[in-house]
């Protein structure tokens, strides 16, 4: 799927938030989103790997940030965030969800 088929909530929630720390962690939700199969299925995946994000070390870091990391503390902040977005995002129903008209 395309970042652009997701919700407004959940564009809010994960690749907005994400933008606001970083633009190079938006692009690593942006690569998630095409190995996923609708908006429930990118939701999952993105808090996947945010938790496995939290235990990257300096070189992970290093690499989605293209060579040029944050503060491990700042970025394990920015990642808690998205979860905690995450968490309140799941509980809007689909259907209660709003989205662009293309």
């Amino acid at each position: 799927m395309d970042t652009s088929d997701l919700s407004q909530e959940t564009h809010l929630a994960i690749m907005s938030e994400a933008d606001r720390f970083n633009h190079d962690l938006t692009i690593q939700f942006g690569v998630l989103s095409g190995d996923c199969k609708d908006e429930d299925d990118f939701i999952k995946q993105s808090e996947e790997l945010v938790n496995k994000m939290l235990k990257y070390n300096f070189h992970q870091m290093e690499w989605i940030f293209f060579g040029n990391p944050p503060n491990k503390k700042d970025f394990q902040k920015g990642l808690i965030c998205i979860f905690e977005n995450i968490q309140k995002l799941k509980e809007i129903p689909l259907k209660d969800r709003t989205y662009d008209q293309n």
